[in-house]
């Protein structure tokens, strides 16, 4: 079993075997605030702080039966998590529940949006829970950045969750798959699992599949220079041949004014995003500014 799993596992077995679905997100978040790397990420959500790696991770435990069947999270078995995390986790784990132990419901959601603003933007019930002067600070922490501006983000080496806050912190509006087939073995980033998230964060997608590469012509890349032949080739075949596919991104871009190319490579110059980009910027009438998430 992944170890973070066990985590969500101590947090409920030590929370009396059961906890509620905004409650588990809120003791969750705040124990990863104390780990060095966070086994866990979270996105600005409806409720607040959420992760959609969590509910993924959910899903599995229910059906191996440890985790019943219903909307809250009970666990069904007697096996003694806590004891399987590391000393320091141990330690956190502890302090979370001196510290927020006697906190549920809107008392805990409250603590959370007073202490991480940030996360509580997209809540969709702020005036039930804070003040204006609460409220106030949370709209202090909204991504406001409107420059008209592309952006080009991979997701490899990164979490479902850390890639969707990187969207929300940079206010993009629209979201490009250049991949030639949008699927991955790696949660969240097949083309359903990923529009579907967008659009819970008010994130357009597109898929321009036309612009991708096939995997057959990525096979044996080992060198920057390897992958500088196939992008001089890619540029000359499938950029130069798909000239509406390149207008359609500056017409959203047109429109949304914060558009994100996105593929699975994290540096961009071993991947074919930088070489659409390049075109976007020879092919655009307006000048715009380019910046790597």
């Amino acid at each position: 079993m992944y170890y973070r799993r066990k985590i969500i596992l101590a947090i409920i077995q030590k929370f009396g075997g059961k906890v509620m679905n905004t409650d588990l997100q809120k003791y969750l978040f705040l124990f990863v605030q104390g780990q060095e790397k966070p086994a866990y990420d979270f996105v600005p959500y409806k409720y607040g702080c959420f992760s959609f790696q969590s509910y993924a991770d959910k899903r599995t435990l229910t059906k191996y039966g440890i985790l019943a069947d219903q909307d809250d999270w009970k666990k069904d078995d007697d096996v003694d998590y806590f004891s399987m995390l590391n000393p320091d986790d141990r330690r956190s784990l502890r302090k979370l529940i001196i510290s927020y132990g006697n906190l549920k419901g809107n008392e805990l959601i409250n603590r959370v949006y007073c202490e991480y603003p940030y996360f509580a933007i997209n809540s969709e019930i702020l005036s039930s829970i804070l003040s204006a002067d609460q409220i106030a600070k949370v709209e202090e922490e909204r991504p406001n950045d409107t420059k008209p501006g592309i952006y080009s983000i991979g997701y490899e080496s990164k979490s479902f969750d850390h890639y969707l806050n990187q969207l929300v912190q940079n206010n993009i509006q629209m979201l490009v798959d250049v991949r030639k087939n949008a699927l991955s073995m790696k949660y969240g980033f097949s083309k359903n699992q990923l529009r579907n998230a967008l659009e819970k964060l008010n994130i357009e997608y597109l898929h321009i599949p036309e612009l991708g590469i096939t995997s057959n012509k990525r096979a044996d890349l080992n060198t920057l220079d390897d992958y500088n032949r196939l992008f001089t080739e890619y540029e000359n075949t499938v950029l130069q041949d798909e000239p509406d596919s390149l207008q359609k991104i500056l017409s959203e871009f047109a429109k949304h004014k914060r558009v994100a190319i996105t593929c699975f490579e994290y540096d961009h110059t071993y991947c074919h995003r930088s070489r659409v980009i390049n075109r976007l910027i020879e092919s655009s009438l307006t000048p715009f500014s380019v910046s790597y998430i």
